[in-house]
């Protein structure tokens, strides 16, 4: 075969690929192109871009365990800890997924959404995983010092404890073992719950209690998620 010719097909291969991680996004939750496109408005890394879709791409089919800790471990990698007031130049603000990775700063919150809406993305349900605000112990086991703080957790069912994903910690572990942090409440994309247990009863209202959480959800969708 000429060489010029094995170069085209070359060229169309990659092409293909590409395309192919553009459009064919894991589950139907995400307008790929959308994200893209808000991405590259907001000045952010095509490269970043990449990564975190292939790491979608490349887990959509692996256990829930892997699919856990690849998203955890992305965002605790890609994000760097910053307060909201050097980030955003405000004293608390919610950034959507792809104003964090475009940023590649934030807090607690940030590292939270950004691996909640790729989990969503992952086919894990929503009534599966939890944003949950928490008082988090500094200082070991006999501070007293506390902060607030936001973890994610995964239920697997309505009666087992959940697991954690932090930002201060890169093992995700059972609840039991987080004797650091005492929740106070959770929430996802249907509502607020009384307290962070499987069983905990979802209050009325839907997210329309937590007003931040009803911006960022529809600031998100503007950004391509569902």
């Amino acid at each position: 075969m000429f060489s010029p010719l094995r170069s085209l097909l070359r060229i169309l291969k990659s092409a293909f690929v590409v395309l192919a991680m553009l459009v064919l996004a894991p589950g139907n939750a995400l307008d790929l192109s959308r994200a893209q496109s808000t991405l590259k408005n907001l000045g952010g890394n095509p490269q970043a871009f990449l990564e975190w879709n292939t790491i979608m791409q490349s887990y959509a089919d692996a256990t829930i365990e892997t699919k856990l800790q690849k998203v955890n471990d992305f965002f605790n990698r890609k994000i760097l800890y910053t307060d909201d007031q050097e980030a955003w130049g405000q004293s608390d603000y919610w950034a959507t997924p792809m104003e964090s990775l475009a940023k590649g700063k934030g807090d607690c919150e940030d590292y939270v959404i950004a691996k909640y809406f790729t989990l969503r993305n992952m086919n894990i349900p929503d009534k599966q995983l939890r944003l949950i605000y928490v008082k988090a112990r500094i200082g070991g086991p006999a501070s007293n010092v506390q902060q607030a703080h936001m973890v994610l957790a995964y239920y697997a069912s309505g009666e087992t404890e959940p697991l954690i994903l932090d930002n201060l910690i890169s093992e995700i572990r059972p609840a039991s073992r987080r004797n650091d942090l005492f929740p106070v409440f959770s929430f996802n994309g249907q509502g607020v719950f009384a307290g962070a247990a499987a069983n905990a009863a979802l209050g009325p209202g839907g997210t329309s209690r937590l007003s931040r959480w009803q911006d960022l959800l529809e600031r998100a969708r503007r950004e391509g998620f569902d």
